[in-house]
């Protein structure tokens, strides 16, 4: 079962990673508010970057409120988002998962060909730590800043 997509209404599976400064993240702690998570293949790749570099300024409103946060999620390690965060000037804390465990659990694991990285997905979980979306996007297409920004307003009501 492991790498299958998640379906809205189901538990999110629990999951602790280090973010770009090697402090842990676990989804049980974040209870109560809205999570996004923006899965993404590669720090420094072009539609990567490309993407941060759009969501960062607009962050207060893809969040939409004080209880939803926003992370990005690759399976580069602490030290690269660490210098890609500094270097695009990106707001919002970068999830590493370099064991590839949670991306499996959470079907965004694009397989180890040709690069061992992530889908471009977007998963929402609601205030009880439940899916209120998954999405798979296209690799090479960015999302958009509106529709990120109607999915957390819709998860948030």
């Amino acid at each position: 079962m492991d790498n299958q997509p998640l379906k809205v209404g189901q538990p999110a599976p629990e999951f602790e990673l280090m973010d770009e400064n090697k402090n842990k993240v676990r989804l049980s702690d974040l209870r109560g508010r809205t999570v996004m998570l923006l899965f993404y293949p590669m720090d420094f790749s072009p539609t990567c970057t490309t993407e941060h570099c759009t969501f960062g300024p607009v962050l207060p409103q893809i969040q939409g409120g004080k209880d939803a946060v926003v992370y990005g999620v690759s399976a580069d390690h602490p030290f690269s988002h660490a210098a890609f965060k500094k270097q695009y000037n990106i707001p919002y804390s970068l999830l590493a998962d370099p064991t590839r465990k949670m991306l499996k659990a959470y079907g965004m694991w694009a397989g180890e060909e040709p690069y061992n990285c992530a889908k471009r997905g977007t998963v929402v979980i609601d205030r009880e730590g439940k899916v209120a979306h998954y999405e798979e996007v296209a690799m090479r297409e960015p999302r958009k800043v509106e529709d990120l920004q109607k999915l957390m307003a819709r998860a948030s009501a």
